[in-house]
């Protein structure tokens, strides 16, 4: 556990070499890299994070604005907490919500992120900017979670592992649970049945339908860039197909962005993480 502030980030760590930080997505946590943390540890020192909110992070006290599960708020802890631990300058890898806090992180920390990969998102607002009938249907979670709580909360709690297994499934190239870790799946159910884990889940998508947003839109007034190398993996059957032509947008955001397309749903980390692997590690690897 690393202490920021009053905050808590639970964090695994292993391996030699340069320091990469690995961040999951939703609805899962850490264990999200289970079939990838040892052969990514045979090349970089891993940080596995939970995401504030997540796992055995601690939970951010929400605010009206839903700053404090912002992803600017989320990149400014966890670059904290790699700091603590001697990480001034870091590559970082992340997976659909810790892919958003992944490119903030590289936009708001421009000389402390090495190289980024994000897994499966376009960013956010043009995410939104995306949604039509089709989209709307495929991403329905986006909209359901950050409505006002609780009814979210409520209707989750009501069955989360009901809930749960039918996302993870409904997300995966074969619409089946088999592609997780028997372990990794306890994990998420456990964290599902939280009632608090659950509303802090809610609050990171009503930081992306509000603030998040609102930030992208800002920096792309003003034209900011993510600076350091960027590879942008996605899948043949996931969300950022859906929204047209996924690397031309992230090239919009960077003009050192690479992409890698992999047959695979969602969970490209736990459905094929040799495909990833064969994708990311050359990339982690190369010289600035």
């Amino acid at each position: 556990m690393v202490s920021i502030g009053d905050q808590k980030i639970s964090v695994h760590v292993g391996g030699s070499g340069t320091p990469l930080l690995l961040l999951h997505g939703y609805p899962q946590n850490h264990s999200a890299w289970i079939k990838l943390a040892a052969p990514l540890a045979r090349h970089f020192t891993c940080v596995i994070a939970d995401l504030p909110g997540y796992g055995a992070s601690s939970i951010p006290a929400d605010a009206a604005s839903h700053e404090t599960f912002s992803k600017r708020r989320m990149a400014a802890l966890l670059v904290s907490a790699m700091a603590s631990m001697g990480h001034n300058n870091f590559s970082v890898m992340g997976h659909d919500r810790g892919a958003r806090v992944a490119y903030r992180m590289a936009l708001d920390h421009s000389t402390t992120i090495r190289r980024v990969v994000v897994i499966e998102i376009v960013p956010t607002s043009d995410m939104w900017s995306a949604f039509d009938a089709e989209m709307a249907m495929k991403a329905y979670h986006w909209s359901f979670l950050a409505q006002p709580s609780p009814l979210p909360e409520r209707l989750i709690s009501g069955d989360p592992v009901f809930y749960l297994e039918w996302t993870l499934r409904s997300w995966t190239k074969g619409n089946c649970l088999d592609v997780f870790d028997p372990r990794s799946l306890e994990s998420y159910r456990k964290q599902i049945r939280d009632p608090f884990r659950v509303h802090a889940m809610c609050a990171d998508y009503r930081a992306g339908a509000s603030i998040d947003r609102s930030l992208d839109l800002a920096d792309q007034v003003r034209g900011a860039n993510v600076t350091a190398p960027l590879l942008f993996v996605w899948s043949k059957l996931g969300f950022p197909k859906k929204a047209g032509d996924p690397l031309s947008l992230w090239r919009g955001w960077s003009d050192n962005a690479s992409g890698a397309e992999i047959d695979a749903g969602h969970f490209i980390p736990e459905e094929t993480p040799d495909a990833l692997l064969a994708a990311a590690v050359p990339f982690l690897s190369a010289d600035a």
